[in-house]
């Protein structure tokens, strides 16, 4: 698929991502979102420092200037382009691929996302052309922006004394503020594998890898903590454990956030807007939500895609299965330290261990996604639908066909060619039962 992505710019470094292509997006970069100031961050990865440079000077050549934030959580690059009114900015990262990979995320004008449509194949067809620097060129200054994002953040933390919790860096971006953040909030946290190291010498970058979870259930237990949290590699994912060790599906943590908005902030507004959801959550999300008053829809997957819609609907918030939490104020954008605030404060006003609480929320024996390198993604959505007609068919994003008593959907990756399945049922056994027929009829093709 090459390193121009759905929703970034991604691949190894230097082999995919090379030294010549990222020069010469920083020097179309400015003419791409029509600005002359773009505002950089960069992730803990050992590559991200060479990506600044060479970006850096790509940008400067064509006459325009840079603004370094230095090390940073990819929420924070998010912030500052929308908090300081930039036109452009880019987050050096690969969030949470290994260590050997490297990348960009774009944004314009009030982090709205630049995507294939808005900027991205503009900016890869310009990529051929010879680049002549400008007589002038631009500057390089720095901008120190922890005192605002920290003050950010905390519009959202009320009174989380007598909550202990145990939060996972990962050695990557979240290391950069979680202290500055925390401290003085009277959480009794502890923050593990804090100090950056691009290598990621105690675990992989993607938090939804089990080889992830192993450290944060030893600390857990340990220190008989009410909750655990891993970030991933660039901080705008945040998933989460209950006090027995127990993986929370992200989908369940979106429903647990409409008690912020529903729930606690509703005193103060009675007419919070509608929360959206990925088509791949459990039923419960929508069930949970208008239990607490609110109003939900199903969505497609892709921060640019949620990030859009939350927008023009002015919607409330909305979760991914990823991780991924947007929030109508923080600019329509994702933050794993937004979301971890918000669940935080939601575990202490319910006053019940974590366990308990997620019971009460979702009822259902949910899958997980199962993937499936296939040959011809088209033709098994296009035939899916002939085995189940006696379902409901969404076509929101690839083939979701919903029955009484359990749903499944079938989509493709936006990024490998793989097809990924998830399935919900009241029982485990008909959960079960009914991935072993999907199963058999993908692989008959």
């Amino acid at each position: 698929m090459g390193i121009f992505k759905a929703n970034d710019i991604r691949g190894k470094y230097p082999v995919e991502l090379d030294q010549n292509t990222i020069y010469s997006i920083g020097f179309y970069l400015p003419v791409v979102l029509k600005t002359n100031t773009i505002l950089i961050g960069r992730d803990a990865r050992t590559s991200s420092n060479d990506l600044f440079n060479i970006l850096s000077k790509g940008i400067t050549d064509s006459g325009a200037d840079v603004v370094d934030i230095g090390f940073c959580d990819t929420p924070a690059v998010y912030f500052a382009t929308a908090y300081y009114g930039f036109d452009g900015s880019v987050m050096i990262t690969a969030s949470h691929n290994p260590q050997e990979y490297n990348g960009l995320k774009i944004s314009g004008s009030m982090s709205v996302p630049v995507g294939p449509e808005t900027g991205l194949k503009e900016l890869e067809n310009l990529l051929g052309n010879k680049t002549f620097p400008a007589s002038l060129k631009g500057n390089i200054r720095n901008l120190d922006i922890s005192q605002d994002y920290k003050k950010h953040i905390h519009k959202f933390i009320n009174d989380l004394s007598g909550i202990k919790v145990v939060m996972d860096c990962g050695n990557g971006a979240a290391s950069a503020y979680i202290n500055k953040i925390f401290n003085n909030t009277l959480l009794n946290y502890t923050a593990i594998f804090d100090v950056p190291d691009g290598t990621f010498p105690n675990h992989g970058p993607n938090p939804l890898e089990k080889d992830s979870w192993i450290s944060i259930k030893e600390e857990l237990l340990k220190q008989n903590a009410d909750i655990g949290i891993v970030f991933d590699g660039d901080a705008d994912r945040a998933v989460f454990f209950d006090e027995k060790g127990g993986f929370i599906s992200p989908d369940i943590i979106t429903a647990l956030i409409g008690h912020y908005y529903y729930d606690i902030k509703a005193e103060d507004d009675k007419n919070s807007d509608k929360m959206f959801y990925d088509i791949r959550s459990s039923k419960s999300v929508s069930e949970y939500v208008k239990g607490l008053g609110g109003k939900s829809s199903p969505c497609t997957t892709g921060h640019a895609n949620i990030k859009k819609i939350l927008r023009e609907t002015n919607g409330a918030y909305a979760g991914e299965l990823s991780g991924h939490y947007y929030f109508r104020e923080n600019y329509f954008c994702d933050s794993g330290f937004i979301a971890v605030a918000i669940v935080l404060g939601v575990v202490k006003k319910l006053k019940q261990p974590v366990s308990e609480i997620i019971k009460k929320v979702n009822p259902y024996f949910f899958s997980g996604e199962i993937n499936f390198e296939v040959f011809d993604q088209k033709l098994i959505l296009d035939k899916i639908t002939e085995y189940f007609p006696e379902g409901k068919v969404s076509r929101l994003d690839g083939i979701r066909i919903d029955f009484n008593s359990w749903w499944f959907i079938l989509r493709p990756s936006g990024a490998e060619p793989l097809l990924r399945l998830v399935v919900e049922a009241e029982t485990k056994e008909l959960m079960n039962e009914k991935i072993k027929k999907i199963k058999n009829i993908i692989k008959a093709f």
